[in-house]
């Protein structure tokens, strides 16, 4: 289960990188729309308003002005700062008006606008001389234009003519110039402005976001829970089932001994193994280490070696029990920790196993050594590994899960002891347990 579920990380990765990529697409396009429709309607607004200026502002120069400042410049009649100074002069009431709208029309809806409207080409169109080599800004606000967002271009001519006295209805058009020019504007709080209007939607969308993570961390946090309650049980299950090997196969051979001949050391015999099997049976609904604990006492340890000779005619076994007090740890997991090691030893080709059980400075000294098989040193760091079984040469015939070593680590690292092993080929192998306790 946790295997697919390692797909589903990068899975789900992928689809909410595209989901947010799609979320702020959709939040840029809708910026740019709501830049445009910005802009769009302060350029209608603005545009009106300069074109009256212009009309008001021809209307005022009279004389034809402007007509007359054109030709001398052209005539040379005048210098190029008289011509700007002349023409720009007749423009300032105008200027002003400009910078009044702005500042009442646009700020009281929050714009900081700046706006210039300039001259950049004027034309003789006789001879297509061009008249000014660099624009000529007519109108401009305070705050000045640094990046126009927006411009737009508009001509026309301004000309002088009189009537033909042959014939009155034809006009004769003289000194006729194009004038261009082109209006630009910026808005400097646009952006501000903008995501002040999108902030409901932002919100949405983060919190859209936000709540798929969410449901997909929570659903990832119940899948772990659960495969964690999984591996539980089968742990419980695998160490039971192997913990009932023993006492099984020591009643098998009980009873066969008991139909051939009566030993009155059988019984007891019998009695161990049917309360161990209770013991393991009640495991299935505790925890590994009982709640109360029963006590091991000294000659409990000579039970277990007994135990373990009667079910392994085959093997010789040796005791040497140095403990002479009650100590507190439980008998039932202290008999898992002998029998699992003597096993160990049994299956993997040991015919002389030797226990030495002691107590010294507060701690269980436990040793076992056999002249089995042996390993190599390679395969010393995977034996306390669950299921984990030595394959090289099939040099066991024993079928096992790979319960015992590792439910034996874990008895001692349940009591914050400690396991060594060394072990050679052809030698034996040699394991030493120390676990603290207290009186």
């Amino acid at each position: 289960m946790m295997s697919k579920s390692k797909y589903l990380i990068p899975l789900f990765a992928t689809l909410f990188l595209i989901l947010l990529g799609i979320q702020v697409f959709f939040i840029y396009k809708t910026y740019q729309v709501k830049e445009r429709d910005i802009y769009r309607s302060i350029q209608e607004g603005l545009s009106n308003y300069t074109d009256k200026l212009e009309d008001v502002s021809t209307k005022e120069m009279k004389d034809d002005s402007l007509q007359s400042i054109i030709i001398k410049y052209h005539d040379k009649e005048i210098s190029k700062k008289e011509f700007l100074t002349h023409f720009l002069a007749n423009r300032q009431p105008t200027r002003e008006k400009l910078n009044r709208y702005i500042s009442s029309r646009f700020k009281k809806e929050g714009y900081d606008i700046s706006a210039k409207i300039q001259y950049y080409s004027i034309i003789h169109l006789p001879d297509s001389t061009k008249i000014i080599d660099q624009p000529i800004v007519i109108y401009e606000t305070k705050n000045k234009v640094k990046n126009s967002k927006i411009s737009t271009t508009s001509s026309w001519e301004t000309s002088s003519t009189q009537r033909n006295d042959s014939n009155n209805k034809e006009i004769e058009r003289k000194n006729t110039f194009l004038v261009k020019s082109k209006t630009e504007f910026e808005i400097a709080n646009i952006k501000i402005i903008v995501f002040k209007e999108l902030t409901l939607l932002i919100i949405c969308c983060i919190i859209l976001l936000a709540s798929v993570l969410l449901l997909y961390i929570f659903t990832v946090k119940n899948l772990i829970r659960q495969q964690k309650q999984v591996e539980v049980l089968h742990t419980v299950v695998d160490n039971i089932s192997h913990e009932f090997k023993t006492p099984i196969a020591t009643l098998k051979i009980a009873a066969k001994t008991l139909k051939k001949d009566w030993n009155p050391e059988t019984l007891p015999l019998i009695d161990r193994q049917i309360y161990r099997l209770e013991t393991l049976m009640s495991q299935l609904h505790k925890d590994e280490i009982p709640d109360k604990v029963t006590a091991v006492k000294p000659e409990d340890w000579n039970f277990f070696i007994q135990d373990l000779a009667f079910t392994y005619s085959t093997a010789d076994f040796t005791l040497e029990n140095n403990i002479s007090q009650e100590l507190p740890f439980d008998k039932n997991l202290m008999e898992t920790v002998i029998k699992n090691l003597c096993e160990n030893s049994v299956k993997y080709g040991a015919s002389n196993i030797k226990v030495n059980i002691s107590s010294s400075q507060q701690h269980l000294e436990i040793e076992v050594s056999d002249n089995g098989f042996g390993m190599e040193t390679k395969e010393l760091k995977n034996i306390f590994e669950k299921f984990y079984r030595i394959q090289a040469n099939n040099i066991h015939n024993n079928k096992g899960l790979g319960l015992g070593l590792y439910i034996v680590k874990r008895i001692v690292t349940e009591y914050h002891g400690k396991v060594q092993v060394s072990s050679q080929p052809k030698v034996g192998t040699t394991f030493k347990i120390s676990i603290p306790y207290e009186n």
